[in-house]
């Protein structure tokens, strides 16, 4: 019994006592487990109850819908990117070491309200699943995915919570840049083939995630070397090692998708060239009498590339750009 009630003073004293007093009263902030509690239940409907749901059902088509919640999300990620730029880190931020304000100046709160809205995005980013589900694209569900939705809400709540604002609020700055960028290119993927012709850059955006990893590990880290504002440590640690670890995701999966991949795609054209050119010995079997042959449905082989759906542009773009978690 002495035990159990020196945890709960404890964490009294850490919620009530050490936490920002001006975010305790805010929707969602008096504990973390409302927010754990929403986070286990997206992961339940998105793994158990959305695929039972769908099971007997024709995939829903949601060309509009993707188009308008993509739009929305780039005005919200503008938005948020402006309020932190507005607030602090083009208004005299310090890139060396940052201290939280606790003040209760327009600027200060204004940087807290821009941290807990940006807390609130990462529920808006639910919806990026919940449509896979509705459209049965559940490969593009995968466990990595889920887990990493599910996980950031809690993970920001403690910033907003503890450090709405200062040296950590670098990490929504850069994310929300980020999702400028990448919200748009799913916008655009989603309206089809004409556009998609020009979507030449997803390889990039891949790019873009990784650096925004270093820049964050690189202004995180900095702090066990020097930390002259007296910011608190552990939350250079949490998010340095999140940092971390979406870059080594993120690396890997450029690697399978743009190196592994291309390599493969290579040979296999060079094995087709080589296959193609000796006719005696290995017949083309793509031509006959002068035509495409029929593959399948009877279409010739060109069609198979060109005669996708909306849906399946829309999910293999979104799956090469988006490591099956994000974002940020």
């Amino acid at each position: 019994m002495e035990l159990i009630t020196n945890v709960h003073q404890g964490w009294r004293y850490l919620m009530d006592e050490l936490s920002d007093p001006r975010t305790r009263d805010w929707p969602l902030m008096s504990s973390p487990f409302p927010t754990i509690g929403i986070s286990l239940c997206y992961a339940y409907c998105v793994k158990v109850l959305g695929p039972r749901l769908m099971e007997n059902r024709k995939p829903f088509e949601l060309r509009k819908v993707l188009i308008v919640y993509n739009f929305l999300q780039v005005l919200f990620s503008t938005w948020l990117f402006y309020e932190a730029c507005i607030s602090g880190w083009l208004a005299g931020y310090s890139l060396r070491c940052q201290p939280v304000d606790y003040s209760r100046s327009p600027m200060a709160m204004r940087m807290a309200s821009g941290c807990w809205w940006y807390y609130f995005s990462k529920f808006t980013e639910f919806f990026d699943t919940i449509f896979f589900v509705m459209r049965k694209r559940y490969d593009q569900v995968s466990t990595l995915h889920v887990i990493h939705h599910g996980i950031m809400p809690a993970s920001v709540w403690w910033g907003v919570k503890f450090t709405p604002g200062g040296h950590s609020s670098f990490f929504g700055l850069l994310n929300t840049f980020v999702h400028i960028f990448m919200y748009t290119y799913y916008m655009l993927a989603a309206m089809g083939p004409k556009v998609q012709k020009y979507l030449w850059w997803k390889k990039y955006l891949t790019v873009l995630q990784m650096i925004q990893f270093i820049f964050v590990m690189g202004h995180a880290f900095q702090l066990l070397l020097w930390n002259e504002c007296n910011y608190p440590i552990a939350f250079a640690y949490f998010i340095g090692a999140h940092a971390v670890m979406f870059y080594f995701l993120f690396s890997n999966f450029y690697k399978q998708a743009y190196t592994v991949r291309k390599q493969a795609k290579k040979v296999k054209a060079e094995q087709m060239a080589l296959n193609n050119g000796n006719l005696e010995s290995v017949p083309n079997m793509n031509i006959t009498n002068g035509h495409a042959a029929p593959v399948g449905n009877g279409k010739p082989d060109f069609y198979q590339t060109i005669d996708k759906t909306v849906g399946d542009s829309y999910s293999t773009t979104r799956h090469r750009a988006f490591v099956g978690f994000g974002s940020n």
